[in-house]
């Protein structure tokens, strides 16, 4: 089973970046989907960005392409989520998530592990 820790949420204003972080304690982190999503307050948890094992391929949520950018590092069994331009309605909890690969489905879809989540909270 794999173990996820997000870290580096924290409070931001509108207009700053941040860099998030998920490190895997699987040994075979590079054989997994990874992707992030967010719960805002009241409202339902919502994919924002998913990366293919090998890195080659990255899905983003409409709301925040552009803004937002996924990437990993194998070696380090980590995934990061950079976000740039950040606003009030970005304010979240963020969560890390894997899963195999299966070819036929969402990268936005059928995450079997999650982390704790790291909270995002953006002033205006």
């Amino acid at each position: 089973q794999v173990q996820l820790v997000e870290s580096g949420g924290g409070l931001v204003q509108a207009g700053d970046s941040l860099r998030l972080s998920c490190v895997a304690s699987d040994r075979t982190f590079s054989r997994y989907v990874m992707g992030w999503h967010r719960q805002a307050p009241g409202k339902e948890r919502e994919f924002v960005a998913a990366i293919t094992t090998s890195g080659d391929y990255a899905h983003y949520a409409g709301s925040v392409k552009g803004r937002f950018t996924i990437s990993r590092d194998n070696a380090k069994n980590t995934v990061y989520l950079q976000i740039n331009s950040l606003k009030p309605e970005d304010t979240a909890v963020y969560y890390c998530a894997a899963r195999v690969p299966i070819a036929t489905m969402s990268l936005s879809r059928g995450y079997d592990y999650w982390g704790q989540g790291t909270q995002v909270t953006v002033s205006s």
